[in-house]
């Protein structure tokens, strides 16, 4: 047990990763407040699932379109300078929706123009945070550290919900949004604290105006990132799309109202701890064990959509927070261990784009078939879709498995092995 732990928690050795962990804690739980807080928004303004779908498909827009820009400026320039200015921008975003709620101010169009605002702040902040994880605690902890990320964002998806739903009941919107922008401050304060000479900077892209174009060839170049980048896209587009789904659930389903909702992301919260912890304590990845973790997330996601009662559609979401976790965990790692360091930010701003950009295409269309046919339908299309994308991910490894053996069987045989496995240094 003891040796367990001590995998498990490897990367807290290192001081820095401890800071940004406890910075993250904060923020994070911030950020879930403000996503609670602003669905519940939309739906007590417009009471439309169309609306939802459409205020987090612009949230993601700037992402889909710009974030192969957000990864040449994640290679481009020092990360922990870059955290400073889009933590600080996130903050006031968050500020000024505080603001104009608790003012009465707000109108539909302006939480549409201030989710566009976070948007463009993601469009570099996620590359930038995600790659920054290597340059704090080096290759050897890297996988370690991705999947004590995960965790980490699972655990604000607990404390950030459970504070909303009180203060919503109690208090109001507003407070949701001005306790999240004060949050950041947190970020700022650990990244002030960090002790840069004990960093691991990566080399810097220089300054060309290929950089973009390299970033493409680069991913068409290797396979298992390509098909990492493809599956997640399937998944990022129609699963990940519990912002709209499980409000839809919770409100015109079961009836539960804003802290029904507060308890169903809670719950996937729970579940998603677990997952991360047990891939925290994995020291390898492979594209298979990918194609496995996608087609489990499909089949506990459709149980959950069939769930007949609030309780057991709470108990159906702890499952899938874990398959959810163990899925984009496992996919972050292998990109970023199957990367070349100066190519890493604009790899990881593909993923971003698979995982969140894609939102703005597949949060209108789900939020259209729940509002047409019920939330449960809705939910159902992302289980659906994450066994598409464990089938689009076996046909590809088994066609670029039989193009390799076809040319020569022995040397194909070691060179899927080797290419399948992406262990830690």
């Amino acid at each position: 047990m003891k040796e367990y732990f001590r995998r498990t928690f490897s990367s807290f050795r290192i001081r820095n990763y401890r800071l940004f962990f406890i910075g993250q804690v904060v923020s994070m739980s911030g950020t879930f407040m403000q996503t609670i807080a602003q669905s519940w928004l939309v739906l007590s303004l417009t009471h439309s699932g169309s609306a939802l779908g459409f205020v987090v498909a612009l949230q993601f827009l700037p992402v889909l379109v710009l974030g192969p820009f957000g990864g040449v400026i994640a290679d481009r320039f020092n990360k922990r300078k870059l955290q400073y200015v889009t933590q600080t921008a996130a903050g006031l975003q968050a500020l000024i929706l505080g603001v104009l709620v608790f003012t009465g101010a707000v109108q539909l169009w302006m939480v549409y123009v201030l989710a566009v605002i976070f948007g463009l702040i993601n469009v570099v902040d996620n590359p930038t945070r995600q790659t920054f994880i290597f340059e704090m605690v080096g290759g050897a902890e890297l996988k370690n550290a991705v999947a004590l990320n995960a965790s980490l964002y699972n655990i604000s998806r607990i404390v950030g919900p459970a504070i909303a739903g009180v203060l919503i009941a109690t208090v109001g919107l507003s407070f949701c949004f001005l306790i999240n922008a004060f949050s950041y401050i947190a970020v700022l304060i650990v990244l002030f604290m960090m002790r840069t000479d004990e960093l691991h900077p990566v080399k810097r892209s220089k300054q060309s105006n290929g950089l973009l174009r390299e970033g493409f060839r680069y991913v068409l170049a290797h396979r298992e990132i390509l098909d990492a980048l493809l599956m997640m896209a399937v998944v990022g587009t129609f699963t990940y799309e519990f912002q709209v789904t499980l409000p839809l659930l919770a409100d015109n389903l079961f009836h539960a109202g804003a802290s029904g909702y507060a308890g169903m992301t809670t719950a996937m919260g729970v579940g998603s701890i677990v997952g991360g912890l047990v891939i925290a304590s994995q020291k390898k990845g492979s594209i298979s064990l990918l194609i496995t973790s996608a087609a489990l997330f499909g089949v506990v996601v459709l149980l959950a959509s069939a769930m007949p009662t609030y309780m057991l559609s709470i108990i159906m979401l702890i499952i899938v927070g874990a398959f959810s976790v163990h899925f984009t965990s496992l996919s972050n790692s292998i990109l970023q261990l199957s990367s070349a360091p100066e190519m890493r930010g604009r790899v990881m701003s593909l993923w971003t784009i698979a995982f969140l950009g894609s939102t703005t295409i597949g949060g209108p269309i789900v939020g259209w078939v729940a509002e047409m046919f019920g939330p449960r339908f809705g939910l159902a299309i992302g289980g659906v879709a994450a066994i598409v994308a464990a089938a689009i991910g076996m046909l590809t490894l088994h066609r670029r498995s039989f193009a390799i053996e076809s040319s020569d069987p022995v040397v194909g045989a070691a060179n899927i092995r080797a290419e399948e496995d992406v262990r830690i240094p």
